[in-house]
């Protein structure tokens, strides 16, 4: 059932008279992770609660938050900004309290609390409703959620579309450490983005081709034809290639990382439970064009060769002495 239905069945919750001899001290608080037009409507009906509001904003500190609720996208001091930018707000309080309790409500006067009515469990584990004290005290003031947009919906569009966006930050001269990539992602990626840039080339030249063609009033002769089957056999032939280099990528960073696990040590001097990675893949995607298979992959650096060399030769030494002393 959507808010606007709630609101016609649901009673609203009683609150005490406002004071009329000055502005009415409202507040609201919230993670109010990546912003949006739904943080701001809810702001919105807070600073409209009386004809004469002063609105305070209370936002919750990365610490408590990933504690209560889990991981931000943005950080506390990215979302107080955002909130001192928006123009409902005439006050932001830092490092909000989880739970509202009087002395904080004493501490910066607040006449009323406003938040949609949904429960909102508090720290204590029982399951509590976070507003039951200003509830039950008629210092609640209800405003209602805007539909259809929140910040998990934000982050799950990024989600469903990852190879996108990575490709774009790619582009755009993202390296593969700030992305979080393996360097047989990074290839397969940058590979994928030529074959479809190369794709879009051969259509467009397709169609004009076939533009010219009509024109002429030739349709679909022998010539026309022959390209066709031209650029389908050169692009079968290109995406062979790309697939041999992928897997030829993939064979020879497994060949290193079993002689490296034989020895008990990975490059970077950790056991492999240490690089083990987890990539979106691609059986949730619709789009074959969007998406890009991965098997095993795994982060090494190419300045490694150098020190794996080394490595290998003063295995080698050791059994060499240990040879020696054998046959002695």
């Amino acid at each position: 059932m959507s808010n606007s239905n709630n609101t016609m069945t649901r009673k609203p919750i009683p609150h005490l008279d406002p004071p009329t001899d000055r502005p009415v001290r409202v507040y609201a608080d919230g993670i109010y992770d990546l912003f949006h037009f739904g943080h701001a409507r809810s702001l919105e009906q807070a600073k409209k609660s009386f004809p004469n509001t002063y609105l305070l904003v209370g936002c919750c500190s990365d610490e408590i938050t990933h504690k209560f609720k889990g991981k931000t996208v943005m950080n506390e001091a990215e979302r107080y900004e955002s909130l001192r930018h928006c123009k409902w707000v005439d006050e932001v309080i830092p490092d909000a309290p989880w739970v509202v309790n009087q002395e904080f409500l004493d501490k910066h006067k607040i006449d009323f609390v406003a938040h949609d009515s949904l429960p909102y469990a508090d720290t204590s584990g029982a399951g509590k409703d976070v507003y039951e004290f200003v509830k039950a005290a008629g210092r609640f003031k209800e405003t209602q959620r805007t539909d259809g947009i929140s910040t998990s919906d934000i982050i799950m569009r990024i989600v469903k579309d990852y190879n996108q966006y990575v490709m774009r930050n790619l582009a755009r001269g993202y390296s593969r450490k700030e992305l979080n990539l393996s360097y047989v992602k990074e290839k397969r990626l940058r590979v994928n983005m030529r074959l479809k840039s190369l794709h879009e080339k051969v259509k467009e030249q397709q169609e004009k081709i076939q533009t010219v063609a009509k024109i002429a009033g030739v349709h679909r002769n022998e010539w026309v034809e022959n390209a066709d089957r031209w650029v389908a056999g050169f692009l079968e032939m290109f995406e062979e290639g790309c697939h041999k280099m992928g897997t030829a990528i993939r064979d020879r960073i497994q060949e290193r990382l079993m002689g490296q696990q034989s020895r008990g040590m990975l490059p970077n001097g950790k056991g492999d439970d240490d690089e083990s990675e987890e990539y979106f893949d691609h059986d949730d995607y619709e789009d074959d064009d969007d998406f890009y298979y991965d098997d095993d992959e795994y982060y090494y650096d190419d300045d490694s060769d150098k020190a794996d060399e080394k490595e290998a030769a003063r295995v080698e030494e050791r059994q060499v002495v240990e040879n020696k002393e054998e046959t002695k």
